[in-house]
């Protein structure tokens, strides 16, 4: 069956934004908002009826990824890129440690229905419902490993209001990468795909870039 790159790519492209909020955070404590709302709100689209409606329903919505995305896959040899490249992947195997552990999944998936009724008295980006989605993660997947070794500004990083935003992120990049799974992403695509890849995430970005 062929594989719908349009769809993979903007999987791959809800990855690569939360690995690039990870990063903003770590190096500058804070991170692009729109960006922000937008992957954590991805959290609690989990049965949607296409890959973009799980991103808010505009492509728009996904541009720091589709950039992020772009730049990665033209192979530049920048710290930066080692850096996104390593925290994509490592999203990636999470997201393959939770799929394989079913009691995980059900203790998220209760968890993120807690999560609905508490968004009825507070904001998304409000510390409440950070450090709830922060939560999560700690209890839910961290313990699957491997730990992702996050870098950046040591100081900025002592803060726990950074640290659990980077955690919420980190979650809602396994979110994207449940995503990207379930319309068709491997691993494989990312070696031998490359080019395809990128000429999709670049055509994405020149229709959004005419709207």
């Amino acid at each position: 069956m062929a594989k719908n790159y349009y769809d993979i790519t903007l999987a791959m492209a809800g990855i690569s934004q939360a690995a690039r909020l990870v990063q903003q955070l770590a190096y500058q404590g804070q991170c692009d908002c729109p960006a922000l709302h937008t992957s954590l709100r991805s959290l609690l689209y989990i049965n949607s009826t296409s890959t973009l409606s799980v991103f808010g329903g505009e492509v728009r919505q996904l541009k720091v990824g589709l950039k992020t995305l772009i730049s990665v896959l033209n192979a530049s040899h920048t710290t930066s890129s080692a850096e996104l490249i390593r925290y994509t992947l490592s999203l990636m195997v999470l997201e393959r440690k939770l799929h394989a552990n079913k009691h995980a999944l059900q203790i998220l998936s209760e968890r993120l229905n807690q999560l609905e009724r508490q968004l009825v008295h507070f904001t998304l980006e409000s510390n409440t419902i950070i450090n709830a989605i922060a939560g999560m993660y700690i209890d839910v997947v961290s313990p699957l490993g491997p730990r992702i070794q996050v870098i950046g500004s040591a100081a900025i990083l002592q803060n726990s209001q950074v640290q659990a935003k980077v955690r919420a992120t980190l979650l809602a990049g396994i979110r994207a990468a449940v995503l990207w799974q379930q319309v068709g992403g491997s691993r494989l695509q990312l070696i031998f795909c490359r080019h395809r890849l990128r000429k999709h995430a670049k055509n994405i970005m020149a229709s959004l870039n005419k709207s």
